[in-house]
Formats: C-alpha cells, sequence, structure tokens
C-alpha cells in the first residue's frame, strides 16, 4: 500500500457505567497539513450493554473507518488494553488462530480482527496517555464518549424502574 501524505491527530476514549453496562465511545479527529491543524471532528456514539474494553475498540475503529483515504495517524488512547493489544498482543492471537496463550478464544475477537484490518489500510502510530491528565484532545474525547452514552443510561434507568415497579 502506498501510504498517504495526509496526516492526523486522533484522540479515542471509551466510557462504561457498569462493566457491563450502559457506554460510549468519543473521537476528537484533528486532520494536520504542515504542522497546523486544518480541519476537526467529532465523533461518538454508544451501546446500552457493553464493557469499557469493548467501547475503548470501537472509538479507534470508528476514528480510522470515517478516513476517507490511506492517512497517517497518531492515535492517543488512555486505554492500556487497546494499546499493547494492538502493538503487541495480535500478533500471537493471529498466529494461535485468535486464541490466548491459554488456549481461550481472545475476548472482543471480531473487533481486534477490524482494528487489524483498519491498520492495514493506514499507517498508524500507537500513543498511550494517562487519562484524566488534563491533556485537551484526551479530556475531549472522554466527554464525547460520556455523551455517547448518555442516550442509553436513560434507557437502562427505565429499564430499571420498571422492572422495580412489576415487583
Amino acid at each position: 500500500i502506498e501510504r498517504a501524505q495526509e496526516r492526523a491527530n486522533v484522540y479515542t476514549d471509551g466510557a462504561c457505567t457498569g462493566n457491563p453496562g450502559p457506554g460510549g465511545w468519543g473521537v476528537l479527529l484533528l486532520d494536520a497539513r504542515a504542522g497546523s491543524v486544518i480541519e476537526e471532528r467529532e465523533l461518538s456514539g454508544g451501546e446500552s450493554v457493553t464493557t469499557n474494553n469493548r467501547m475503548e475498540m470501537t472509538a479507534a475503529i470508528k476514528a480510522l473507518e470515517s478516513l476517507s483515504r490511506s492517512t497517517r495517524v497518531r492515535l492517543h488512547t488512555d486505554s492500556q488494553y487497546l494499546k499493547n493489544g494492538i502493538t503487541d498482543w495480535i500478533r500471537n492471537w493471529r498466529a494461535n488462530g485468535w486464541r490466548t496463550s491459554n488456549k481461550k478464544p481472545v475476548k472482543n475477537s471480531e473487533l481486534w480482527k477490524r482494528l487489524d484490518e483498519l491498520c492495514q489500510e493506514h499507517d498508524v502510530e500507537w500513543r498511550w496517555l494517562k487519562g484524566h491528565a488534563g491533556i485537551e484532545g484526551n479530556e475531549r474525547a472522554d466527554a464525547l464518549a460520556r455523551s455517547g452514552m448518555k442516550p442509553y443510561r436513560r434507557q437502562s434507568r427505565s429499564a430499571r424502574k420498571k422492572r422495580r415497579s412489576r415487583k
């Protein structure tokens, strides 16, 4: 694949209330050329029953899927699970038929496989950063993840109220 010269700085985050529970993902895309930001995009969404790890992975997938052509991406995440999984553990999982070293199926394998495909399309540099440390891009991605979760938290609350009222 010929790698495009276009560059993007991406911040991703996932959030979950309960694990599993209602969750959300958020993405801040900064399209940069010649060292300056020329376009900014925000993406978010969520699910009614999910895990924090799934939301972290979904944020990265949605970010990479949103790019219309091969791009050099610096992807920032506060998830060690996501960063270590895609930069280190995935090689062994792939080689072992998507099984762990304990011969158990890899959790979230469908998401890992999709992320792996997207990394073949884009030149991704994975960067871990400490969450909730005042880094603007990460704080914005976190706020997007929390807003993506809101509709599902409401659904979850109303479902609990209905169950309680039936007792």
